[in-house]
């Protein structure tokens, strides 16, 4: 078998088995064939129930059709021999030949190995984390930003084209909000003390920013109390009050007050909180081709125009003075209000308009990774891209459950004493990137995770990220220790690798393509970590029992060649979901 050929083993046993499905004359060309790989060695290693779906349709039992499929199956290369098993199910075995010939291909594909062209450059973007940018990130959006780069990354591996986009919510309430805070306290700093109000943003990172605007401006946005409590009532100065009426008048009146110099503290503030999230989501590993600007669709009339078209379609209707979208047209509890009646858009508003860019910008698919706490959402967002004559089913939105703190076996807290959140920061700080990283992937997006900060923080093989970085250090130890050309392993004969251990091993390398295609399929990377796993537990046992660096040559470079391979697919894996491969520990 020619090693820089390496086949796709379950791509081609289905070519096969449709082969012989039309040989059987079935009436349903059609037919879905699916192979699983199986979970015990002495059922082979692959599994197909295409025979008890084809046994109503041909009026058989699915052990005939079984037989009669096995009979008119083409001749392959790579079949040791076929069996059925159970109600008639048809379980396939490779030869050894077949699977020491992987060990070739992953050293000769390198980083490349896992990837292919399933996704045909379908251009895709995913859009995560995209947190307002009014503080620092917590380990809620951690683990949004988490999943949302390891499966870019996966995507990318399986041949599509991914654009990373944060949506900036830059407009709106909240900005204001955060910027009057920092108003607040730059007054404080110039001996003028507001009542600050409970319900604006009370972080140390908010006076941070009015030290920085003191700094440099020093009394140049100082302006009496008067004004600025201007039609509040008198007995706000006693009091500390928390509506949202007051805040809302408090936000006006800074707006009136400060004129044009509103818009440089709004922007400083928005480009200080941009900048830590920024490097705080690189220190993380997670970059982004576009930082898309909320404001951006209100400047250029995007927002005008989406709620102009909805108009156009007859799917608004006007009630209260407001102008309301008919969300539940399409499936949503209630119709949802899209301009208010001061005139002024709603988020959503902006948001279909947002939607609505994204596939002007030509792309074919577009998955949103959001919070759960936005299941709500979805209907009236699909809804109001459906309205605008676009195909819903191309917008895929995740789920990311929340994730929960343990220390010591009990429930951390979750908050500071000024209520503010366990920052992003705070738990890379504690627990180190890599940890961070793969145990936010370690469940799918949509269950709840218990994150073990002492489990993180171990150096046991119970931390499942150490457990996979010291599979791939013990490997380096040994190439070390062997002190030759790893260059040369791409030629060492393979047929050697006979024992269980060994084609255990080299089925878990064979199944890394499958696994990256099936996560990049389902959004998925926590079947990487998964994988990742099971591939670092395959190679410790295999390391427990073997040596490696044994008189005969020719065993000794087989065996070199397959734990060389492994080093590669477990630093492949890694590099998917953003955890680094140190060759030491």
């Amino acid at each position: 078998m020619n090693s820089s050929a390496h086949p796709h083993f379950k791509t081609h046993f289905v070519e096969l088995f449709r082969a012989a499905a039309h040989a059987i004359a079935t009436p349903d060309a059609n037919v879905r064939i699916e192979l699983t790989r199986t979970k015990q060695a002495n059922h082979g290693d692959y599994s197909c129930n295409l025979a008890m779906q084809l046994a109503k349709p041909l009026h058989k039992n699915p052990r005939e059709v079984a037989n009669l499929l096995i009979n008119a199956l083409p001749p392959s290369p790579y079949l040791e021999k076929v069996e059925i098993a159970g109600a008639g199910f048809i379980n396939l075995f490779l030869k050894n030949s077949a699977k020491q010939q992987c060990v070739h291909h992953v050293l000769q594909s390198k980083e490349t190995f896992g990837h292919s062209d399933s996704g045909q450059g379908k251009k895709i973007q995913v859009e995560f984390v995209s947190a307002n940018p009014t503080g620092p990130l917590h380990v809620g959006h951690g683990r949004g930003a988490a999943i949302g780069a390891s499966l870019s990354s996966v995507l990318t591996a399986a041949g599509f084209n991914v654009s990373r986009e944060f949506y900036v919510n830059d407009a709106g309430r909240q900005m204001d909000i955060l910027t009057l805070s920092t108003w607040l306290r730059y007054l404080e700093l110039n001996d003028i003390h507001i009542p600050f109000p409970q319900n604006a943003y009370q972080g140390d990172y908010v006076k941070s920013m009015a030290h920085l605007i003191h700094q440099a401006h020093a009394e140049r946005y100082v302006h009496h109390p008067e004004l600025v409590l201007d039609g509040l009532p008198v007995s706000v100065m006693e009091t500390v009050v928390s509506t949202d009426e007051h805040l809302d008048q408090l936000i006006a009146n800074a707006k009136k007050v400060l004129g044009q110099d509103y818009a440089y503290i709004h922007n400083f503030v928005l480009t200080e909180q941009l900048g830590d999230c920024r490097n705080d989501l690189m220190e993380f590993g997670v970059e982004f081709d576009t930082w898309f600007s909320e404001q951006s669709l209100y400047d250029n009339g995007s927002v005008a125009r989406t709620i102009q078209l909805l108009k156009e379609k007859k799917y608004l209707y006007e009630q209260d003075g407001a102008i309301w979208f008919r969300s539940t047209d399409f499936g949503d509890e209630k119709d949802r209000v899209v301009q208010r009646e001061n005139g002024q858009f709603t988020y959503f508003a902006s948001d279909i308009a947002y939607h609505l860019n994204k596939f002007e910008r030509g792309y074919e698919q577009v998955i949103n990774i959001w919070g759960a706490d936005h299941h709500g959402y979805i209907p009236r967002v699909k809804g109001a891209l459906q309205a605008l004559g676009l195909d819903p089913a191309k917008l895929e939105i995740a789920l990311v459950q929340f994730a929960v703190l343990y220390r010591d076996g009990k429930k951390a807290p979750m908050s500071t004493r000024s209520g503010e959140f366990v920052t992003l920061r705070e738990l890379r700080e504690e627990v180190g990137k890599d940890a961070a990283r793969f145990f936010y992937v370690m469940r799918k997006s949509d269950q709840h995770l218990d994150f073990d900060l002492d489990l993180a923080k171990s150096q046991s093989n119970e931390n499942p990220v150490y457990y996979v970085q010291y599979a791939h250090a013990r490997v380096c130890s040994v190439l070390a220790q062997w002190d030759g050309d790893a260059a040369d392993l791409v030629e060492a004969d393979t047929a050697e690798l006979s024992s269980p251990a060994e084609l255990a091993l080299l089925q878990k390398l064979i199944d890394f393509p499958d696994t990256v295609e099936m996560a990049a399929k389902e959004f998925s990377p926590h079947l990487i970590a998964f994988y990742l796993r099971e591939l670092a537990s395959e190679f410790h046992s295999y390391y427990n029992s073997t040596r490696f660096l044994v008189p005969e040559i020719a065993l000794q470079n087989a065996r070199l060649a397959l734990i060389a391979a492994t080093h590669q697919v477990l630093k492949n894996g890694m590099t998917l979901l953003g955890v680094s491969a140190p060759d030491k520990m």
